[in-house]
């Protein structure tokens, strides 16, 4: 059996941070995706999903995410109920992130840094065992602006032993 949600949206609302009475962090927060087609009237539709995500990739999320930020959400589609004040039954779903990743670059929506990942189990620096800093010049890492396949007009010479196919 397989439950995988793979997203890809932007944010309604900035994240809801909050800590269990154990002290482990958990960040809510609804992503808009868009719709692959149109409406009758050529408008495109959007889902809103409402988002969870646990522990040090929550706190990541809550820092460097807001409302409008553009992010990749991969987890697993998750069903609850619960009984609110009136004794109502009340369902919810939603999808559990085991991963977020924030998908634009600092400048474009001001506090978020291109390909940080926040998650993967708590694995906040994919790049290394450095904390992260959001301020620094990564030198090890090409600019998100730059083209690797800019060739000015030149054939790549590509060998049929350098395909993964």
């Amino acid at each position: 059996m397989m439950n995988r949600v793979v997203l890809v949206g932007r944010l309604t609302r900035d994240p809801e941070l909050r800590y269990t009475p154990s002290g482990v962090a958990v960040a809510t927060f609804t992503l808009a995706v868009n719709r692959n087609f149109t409406n009758q009237q050529g408008e495109r539709e959007a889902d809103f999903i409402n988002c969870v995500v646990w522990r040090r990739p929550a706190e990541n999320v809550a820092n460097y995410l807001k409302k409008g930020s553009l992010a990749g959400v991969d987890g697993r589609l998750q069903t609850r109920s619960y009984e609110d004040q009136t004794g109502r039954r009340v369902f919810v779903t939603e999808v559990v992130a085991d991963s977020v990743q924030f998908l634009e670059p600092k400048s474009a929506a001001a506090g978020n840094n291109t390909g940080f990942f926040a998650g993967n189990q708590g694995n906040a620096n994919p790049y290394g065992s450095a904390p992260f800093d959001p301020n620094r010049n990564n030198q090890n890492h090409q600019n998100f602006d730059d083209d690797p396949f800019a060739n000015d007009g030149q054939p790549i010479d590509i060998s049929d032993d350098d395909l993964p196919f």
